[in-house]
């Protein structure tokens, strides 16, 4: 019959479920549009950062990994040796300099004894001429004078080389100390030889006994060219 309950008779309805609703959080529009940012400030700090680092591990790659022996006048030493933190360095008045002070500059060391005869003396001169002959470069480069003994230089040589504008720093070592630092080559002693130390502090090349001065700028200038991208003038 039309409009009467069809349900089979002893049978309860089911009451009818009552609804729900699910509240989905939409995302914030400002949070999507910020992630692709982060990620691509990331990635451009990252590029910077590798830019900047190329030529430093470019040089050190070439001259510590590479080492390309047959293009050096001198003799490159690898592994460098390092500048030892506590090396007893005093100047001439006998204050204390920390071996620390001397990083941050390519450091052309003479070893010559307080009482500099005709040959230390042109040692120095030798000196004094290579770092003037890099050319505008030479502001990267200072001369330093280590004496292993307690004598006094004679004011006429100190003169020289504290002569203003092209001075040296010179310095006071115990002999004992300085010979477990810097080596000569087989057969040469300790003062017939310029070392050249990195800005970092690392002893890494030797000049021949008694150099071509010509030959040894040439070393000189691979590795100021080799280390220019992050090495720069001043301590």
């Amino acid at each position: 019959m039309s409009g009467s309950n069809t349900s089979a008779p002893g049978s309860a309805a089911s009451p009818p479920e009552p609804l729900s609703f699910t509240v989905h959080t939409q995302p914030d529009p400002r949070a999507l549009a910020g992630a692709p940012q982060q990620r691509t400030g990331r990635l451009k700090m990252l590029l910077v950062l590798a830019i900047c680092a190329a030529p430093v591990i470019a040089s050190y790659f070439t001259f510590y990994v590479i080492k390309p022996q047959g293009s050096a006048y001198g003799e490159l030493i690898a592994p460098p040796v390092e500048l030892p933190a506590d090396l007893p360095l005093t100047d001439l008045q006998g204050r204390a300099v920390a071996a620390e002070s001397l990083r941050g500059q390519w450091l052309l060391i003479a070893v010559q004894p307080a009482a500099c005869d005709a040959a230390c003396e042109r040692e120095l001169f030798v000196q004094r001429q290579l770092r003037e002959m890099l050319g505008k470069e030479r502001a990267r480069v200072d001369k330093v004078w280590l004496i292993p003994d307690d004598g006094t230089p004679r004011p006429e040589v100190l003169a020289a080389v504290m002569q203003k504008g092209v001075e040296a720093t010179v310095l006071r070592v115990p002999q004992a100390r300085l010979a477990a630092w810097l080596k000569p080559a087989q057969g040469k002693a300790l003062n017939e030889h310029f070392y050249v130390v990195d800005p970092v502090g690392r002893w890494m090349l030797r000049a021949p006994a008694d150099p071509d001065p010509k030959k040894f700028q040439g070393d000189l200038n691979k590795l100021l060219k080799a280390s220019a991208g992050w090495d720069k003038p001043g301590r």
